[in-house]
C-alpha cells in the first residue's frame, strides 16, 4: 500500500512493515523533466517541486490580482525575495511572467493550427527556445549584480526579452489567449517529453 500523504503512525511495528513509502513528498527535482519537457510553465515545476508546491498553494492562489501573468509576476517577485536580495535574482524571476506570457499566447494562437509534423517541429524548436530562455535567465543567478547582469544581456542584445515580445504580440495578433483555447493547444505538450525520448 502506497501512503500518499501524512497519516497517524502504525499501531504496531508489524503494521509499519507492511506499509509502502514512496518517498515522492521529498523528490524535489525531476532533472529529465526540467531539460525535456517542452515549455517554460512545465520546466518550471519540475524544478524545485516542493517550494513550487508551496508557492502554488500559499503565494500564487493568494495573489492580489485574478490574471494568469500578474499573479505569475506576483509569485516570482516572492520567490526572487526568498532567494536573497541581489538584484539578477529579481531581473531572472520577473522576466519568467514576461516568458509564460508569450508562451502561452502563441501556442494558443498557432500550435493547434499546424498539422502533426507541424506541431512536432513546433514542440523542438519550443524546447529549444525555452533552453535558451533558461540559459538567459539564469545569467541574473551567476552575475548577481543589477549592472553586470543588465551588461552581459545588452551583449546578446537582450534576445530573450525581445523575442518574447515578439512572440507576444504575434500570438494576440493570432487571437491566442482563451483559456480554453490554451488548454485545447496545450493538451498535446504534455506528450513532448516522449516525442523528444523517441527521436
Amino acid at each position: 500500500m502506497s501512503v500518499p500523504h501524512p497519516h497517524p503512525p502504525p499501531p504496531s511495528p508489524e503494521k509499519a512493515a507492511s506499509l509502502e513509502y514512496d518517498y515522492e513528498t521529498i523528490r524535489n527535482i525531476d532533472c529529465y523533466g526540467t531539460d525535456f519537457c517542452v515549455r517554460v510553465r512545465d520546466g518550471m515545476r519540475y524544478w524545485n517541486m516542493t517550494v513550487q508546491w508551496w508557492l502554488a498553494q500559499y503565494i500564487y492562489k493568494s495573489a492580489p490580482a485574478r490574471s494568469y501573468v500578474l499573479r505569475s509576476a506576483w509569485t516570482m517577485l516572492l520567490s526572487a525575495y526568498w532567494h536573497g536580495l541581489h538584484p539578477g535574482y529579481y531581473l531572472s524571476f520577473l522576466t519568467i511572467p514576461l516568458c509564460l506570457a508569450a508562451e502561452g499566447r502563441l501556442e494558443s494562437a498557432l500550435r493547434g493550427r499546424l498539422s502533426p509534423g507541424g506541431q512536432k517541429a513546433w514542440d523542438w524548436v519550443h524546447w529549444f527556445l525555452k533552453m535558451r530562455a533558461y540559459d538567459y535567465m539564469c545569467m541574473g543567478f551567476v552575475l548577481l549584480s543589477l549592472a553586470d547582469t543588465l551588461r552581459y544581456w545588452a551583449s546578446i542584445y537582450f534576445c530573450i526579452h525581445f523575442l518574447a515580445l515578439a512572440a507576444l504580440g504575434l500570438g494576440l495578433a493570432l487571437g491566442g489567449g482563451s483559456p480554453s483555447r490554451r488548454k485545447a493547444a496545450s493538451q498535446p505538450t504534455s506528450l513532448a517529453p516522449e516525442k523528444l525520448r523517441e527521436e
